[in-house]
Parts: C-alpha cells; structure tokens; sequence
C-alpha cells in the first residue's frame, strides 16, 4: 500500500507498508522498527505482541513521547493489559492498530509535529 508522494520537512516519513516491510524515507525495512520524527531504530527485537516486556519497551519509554502507535498485522490484536499498565505509569498513551493504520496515523501525527513515536511490528501472523 503506498501511503504518500510528499517528502516531509526534517522527519521521517513511511511512504509504503506491505504485512512484511515498510519503506521509511528511501530504505525497505523487513524487521520490526520503532519510528520516531528522528529516530530510526531498526531490527526492534520483537516478532509479535508477546514479545512485549519492560525490556523491549523501554527503547519506547525512555524517550517520553506523548504517544506510542503500536502497529500490528493486517487485523487489529491488542497487547495484554500488563502493557498498557506499563505505558499508564509513565503517563505516555498507547494506542494498538494495523500495521497499515499505524503507519498512516504516524504521518499525519509527524505532519502536526507531535511527541510521538510508531513501533511496527514486522511479519507478525495476518
């Protein structure tokens, strides 16, 4: 699915996302990635929601964004409740989606420069 022609400011964009990869600025990703207006951190070492703990979020919660998209599959799953208890104490929010939706939520949220950060979790079961 391509989601935008536009080149953004100084930021990093998504401009495609298949189930198995996603295109941020000019680079095919095919492993699972936190996205942040600057911040590109490849090879996110989670393969599906139960792979989410305190140490594989807190790449996520150490940065203190506003927001965290946390998209998934190509059908909307949610993480166990222990993870939005993770995110609560911290005051950050937490919203779950598709991998697509995510990725379409994270431009429009970098068009309005927002504190927000997208962790797409890549080849995670249709």
């Amino acid at each position: 699915m391509q989601l935008t022609e536009h080149k953004p400011g100084n930021h990093y964009f998504i401009r495609s996302v298949t189930p198995s990869a996603v295109v941020i600025g000019d680079e095919t990703l095919a492993q699972s990635v936190i996205v942040g207006a600057r911040l590109l951190e490849r090879n996110w070492p989670v393969h599906d929601l139960q792979d989410l703990n305190e140490h594989t979020l807190k790449p996520l919660l150490e940065l203190q964004p506003e927001l965290v998209i946390l998209g998934v599959g190509e059908h909307q799953t949610l993480p166990p409740q222990s993870i939005y208890g993770l995110f609560m104490q911290q005051h950050i929010g937490l919203e779950c989606m598709t991998l697509a939706a995510a990725c379409r939520t994270f431009n429009v949220l970098m068009s309005e420069n927002r504190r927000a950060l997208a962790a797409l979790i890549l080849g995670a079961p249709k």
